[in-house]
């Protein structure tokens, strides 16, 4: 069952279901916005949708959670079985249903960004203010 969020953006959106297809069309968004393309590594993704009037897209996977340790910068970050976010050139803002560790504490991701004049970082920011700015290498396909 679809969050709210997810139901009042799927009108006039581009909606795929399938972990194949889910995949390759999050991975070409995120490279369409100059993001890294390993930023989401999502497992059994059901559905993706992208809503470009709105600027909202969204995966949603069959497990209730997934966590993912980025090993070149041993970070582990927990992706929810929704995750959607606001979309624009190099950001991805207002994200749910991401979160990452921090001395044992467990933060929400909000925004996702790569500074400008530095394609070759990429900054993240969570609910409390915090951010860290990272070498975009850590996020590449597979990483």
């Amino acid at each position: 069952m679809a969050s709210q969020a997810i139901e009042s953006h799927r009108a006039g959106a581009e909606v795929v279901a399938g972990d194949a297809i889910c995949r390759k069309k999050s991975v070409e968004l995120l490279e369409e916005l100059g993001l890294p393309k390993g930023l989401l590594p999502m497992e059994d993704i059901t559905e993706f949708g992208y809503n470009s009037a709105t600027g909202f897209m969204w995966l949603v996977q069959g497990k209730k959670k997934v966590e993912h340790t980025f090993k070149k910068i041993k970070q582990t970050v927990s992706y929810a079985n929704e995750v959607t976010a606001y979309v624009e050139n190099g950001k991805l803002k207002k994200i749910t249903g991401v979160k990452t560790k921090e001395l044992m504490l467990w933060l929400s991701v909000v925004e996702v960004y790569v500074p400008e004049g530095s394609p070759e970082k990429v900054t993240f920011k969570t609910g409390t203010g915090l951010s860290d700015t990272f070498d975009a290498a850590a996020f590449a396909l597979g990483e």
